[in-house]
């Protein structure tokens, strides 16, 4: 398995020069970047990153709401995404990232049942398989809730792949999402091996006696070191998730790929100095077990 990260939190921070990504995550240890979509991509660049034998492009990432209710902006995000996998395919990366899109008819006051997106979604899924297919890209669900998504959970990639039977269409493995869903993280690796094309390393850290007072309903913004909220994300290492049991499974189910560090731990932000030890921290935790 391989170690990289995700660009977007050092993207946020001010680093956002793909020469400049690749030269600090190749110095610092990692061997693969995943490339948000506020990276500019230049063909020289990314030749030469990937010829280098430094580090490698393994993934472009654009995760939105392509059935967002308003039209116009629905259709800039597939627009997007079907770029995305354009230059994938151009740029000779093997994976991009998405969300399915979920239908506004979904959401009923506090209850979410995916089910009732599940034809709209499929649909334009299809169309992003099939450009996938075309350029010989692998096309990776990331299983987060919180991105206009519907790919969230065993029941739903069930439902998913059971309409769409394609080699290119796989998952974008993040146990975060279902740690804080009540979801076990590592059952699913066994029943979905074959369709986990990508890893996300990300850790969620719950608060059980906040939980015990709100419930679960009690859903304040997560990303503040501050928030009153049961569950934040954590760098590996830092939350809830047994990594060597979770990287076990992984080994059990012949995964060889590429685990990405999705870095949105908000004890670890704020400066650019802490970030890129955030990251560091990540990747040191993991690679004990890899």
């Amino acid at each position: 398995m391989r170690v990289g990260f995700l660009t977007n939190v050092l993207a946020e921070s001010g680093v956002s020069d793909l020469k400049d990504l690749a030269t600090w995550g190749y110095e610092n240890g990692f061997t693969d970047l995943e490339v948000g979509p506020s990276v500019d991509l230049k063909e020289d660049e990314v030749e030469k990153i990937k010829s280098s034998g430094t580090i490698d492009i393994s993934a472009l990432t654009y995760c939105r709401n392509f059935l967002d209710p308003n039209s116009e902006m629905a259709e800039y995000y597939k627009s997007n995404i079907i770029k995305r996998i354009e230059l994938a395919g151009e740029f000779n990366i093997e994976k991009v990232l998405c969300s399915t899109g979920v239908s506004k008819d979904a959401y009923d006051g506090v209850r979410f049942n995916p089910m009732k997106s599940i034809e709209a979604s499929v649909e334009f899924l299809k169309v992003m398989v099939e450009k996938a297919e075309e350029n010989n890209v692998t096309l990776c669900i990331e299983n987060c809730p919180l991105m206009g998504n519907i790919g969230i959970s065993p029941y739903m990639w069930d439902e998913i792949f059971s309409r769409i039977d394609s080699d290119k269409l796989k998952l974008a493995y993040d146990p975060s999402h279902l740690i804080w869903q009540f979801i076990d993280p590592y059952i699913p690796i066994l029943e979905f091996g074959h369709k986990i094309g990508h890893v996300h390393a990300k850790d969620t850290e719950i608060n059980y006696t906040t939980l015990r007072r709100t419930g679960i309903l009690f859903n304040p913004k997560n990303g503040e070191i501050d928030s009153s909220g049961w569950w934040r994300y954590r760098v590996p290492g830092l939350g809830e998730l047994d990594w060597n049991k979770f990287i076990d499974h992984l080994n059990q189910v012949g995964f060889d790929g590429t685990i990405s560090i999705e870095h949105e731990d908000p004890v670890w932000d704020g400066t650019q100095e802490k970030v890129k030890a955030g990251l560091i921290r990540g990747q040191k935790y993991l690679k004990q077990f890899i």
